[in-house]
């Protein structure tokens, strides 16, 4: 079968790696001011950043349209076997019951809830790339990918809380709490949600190599093929904290360092930095 594979801008895969293997992806729409932008295109995550430091109010990201997911869909549908759409975690946005909802409409397009954000996405969507040339039914596709969702491990850890007291994802009364104690919160994706599972305290770029062993060192339960290192911008302090603890604990094939795109961004905030990988 010729699959096409396709995604929306939040798997915040690099441009080298859309292109390397000729993925399609649906940016989402990014509102600053009530005026919208395009994800990665009319609008970058270093604008966003800036907007706020300047006082700005939190720029939000909507889910692309049914009519949008239509669209592209029609694009590929008579020149392609089969679609396989990749999409964020349903509990965090429309964008899958959208792509579902215009799917119907074709009787060749799979869609994937990957339960997961960012390049814990990415992965799901490397998958089906991969999958997508050895595999010809799409109900196989199918079955391999929701079970390769629930291996992914997604985690992030936080310098800051303003962003998530912005967003409505923290109370002001817990972001003062942390920032009086010098807490950093990890979040990890946990079944297609959010939770924080620990606090660490101290300097940034401290917590920042003890997050990284506590998610890599001594594990025998991981796929040691691809480790995403996915960020928004951390000063070098930080970065070669994270770059020496990588080195000693993460024995991966390949280690892809990656920058988060617009919706990470908007709701994360400067400083964010996690590892993402998969089980066995």
């Amino acid at each position: 079968m010729n699959i096409k594979i396709t995604s929306d801008s939040t798997c915040d895969l690099s441009q080298e790696l859309i292109d390397q293997f000729d993925i399609t992806i649906l940016p989402l729409t990014v509102v600053k001011d009530d005026q919208a932008y395009t994800d990665g295109v009319t609008i970058t995550t270093d604008e966003i950043f800036a907007h706020v430091a300047a006082g700005g109010n939190l720029c939000s990201t909507t889910a692309a349209s049914v009519g949008e997911y239509q669209d592209m869909f029609a694009k590929f549908a008579d020149k392609y076997d089969a679609i396989v759409h990749i999409n964020i975690s349903a509990e965090f946005s429309a964008c899958h019951q959208n792509a579902r909802l215009a799917a119907s409409e074709f009787d060749n397009v799979l869609v994937i809830d990957s339960r997961n954000l960012s390049t814990g996405q990415g992965l799901v969507v490397l998958k089906a790339c991969e999958i997508a040339k050895t595999t010809s039914s799409l109900e196989e596709i199918g079955d391999i990918l929701r079970d390769y969702t629930s291996k992914v491990e997604a985690s992030f850890l936080l310098d800051r809380l303003d962003y998530m007291v912005k967003g409505g994802r923290c109370s002001m009364v817990a972001a003062l709490g942390a920032n009086l104690l010098n807490l950093k919160p990890c979040i990890e994706v946990k079944d297609g949600k959010m939770a924080v599972v620990k606090k660490y305290r101290g300097k940034y770029s401290k917590c920042l190599a003890e997050y990284v062993k506590d998610r890599l060192a001594n594990r025998d339960d991981l796929q040691r093929h691809t480790l995403f290192v996915t960020r928004t911008p951390v000063d070098d302090t930080c970065l070669n904290a994270v770059k020496a603890a990588v080195d000693e604990h993460a024995d991966f094939e390949t280690i892809y360092w990656t920058m988060a795109g617009c919706t990470i961004s908007c709701h994360c905030g400067p400083g964010t930095l996690g590892v993402l990988f998969v089980r066995k």
